[in-house]
């Protein structure tokens, strides 16, 4: 691991302990590729034990298109909640509002299931499905504008997982889905159909690569959010 890499996870690791940001312009060339970026995420996990008792249970997955880059970030335990939630002093200094369908894995996943998958026969190993609320911010200066393999680093702005009650998983026409957010009992945000990949499993056999790419089976009861259906609303203290 190069100096670079534990320069940027030791940066992130002080911002979260701090409840600071780290300066972009320090680390803006630091990081030349997607795997720099997740030995970073990986190295913060390790220093602050988020994982201590095994794999991640939860992750979020993602693009904005289907022929764009797809990105993954493992999310600590303590910022997973079941809704209805409330932040209360959860350490937010941007708090977008990101509306997503998660799954939940109904079988172990092999890497040589990872390997061999694609979209319909990664589609067979979900189990549930729910709505969620994912909370993003950043732990560096230029908030949402920083540049792509530091956010990366920095779980893909993670801040936190709202949980609705799972159901069983039924593949529907999600074109056809409406999306409707409010805030404070006013409709801010309607839509129809918007998920950036069209279908939410669509890039799940590319997640398992991921995950199992050290030669690790990715266990049943995995959770993983699947890319926001609204972009990002920007919520102010006390929505």
């Amino acid at each position: 691991m190069t100096t670079n890499i534990n320069e940027v996870a030791n940066a992130l690791v002080e911002a979260r302990a701090t409840s600071s940001t780290a300066c972009v312009a320090e680390f803006s060339t630091h990081l030349t590729t997607t795997n720099d970026a997740y030995q970073v995420q990986d190295l913060v996990a390790q220093t602050l034990g988020w994982h201590a008792a095994g794999e991640a249970a939860h992750w979020k997955s993602g693009g904005g298109t289907r022929s764009g880059l797809l990105t993954h970030a493992a999310l600590p335990p303590l910022g997973i909640w079941a809704s209805p939630a409330t932040a209360g002093n959860w350490p937010l200094r941007q708090r977008g509002v990101e509306a997503e369908i998660a799954l939940r894995l109904g079988c172990d996943v092999t890497p040589a299931m990872a390997l061999a998958a694609h979209h319909h026969t990664a589609q067979a190993w979900v189990q549930s499905l729910t709505v969620a609320i994912e909370v993003i911010h950043t732990h560096w200066d230029q908030g949402f504008q920083s540049p792509l393999l530091l956010k990366l680093a920095d779980l893909q702005a993670h801040a936190a997982l709202v949980l609705a009650g799972w159901q069983p998983w039924r593949d529907i026409d999600w074109a056809k889905q409406q999306l409707v957010i409010t805030v404070n009992g006013d409709t801010k945000e309607q839509r129809q159909g918007s998920h950036p990949l069209q279908h939410p499993t669509w890039g799940l056999a590319e997640f398992a690569r991921h995950v199992t790419r050290h030669g690790h089976t990715m266990p049943a009861g995995t959770v993983v959010t699947t890319g926001s259906w609204n972009g990002a609303y920007l919520a102010t203290v006390g929505d």
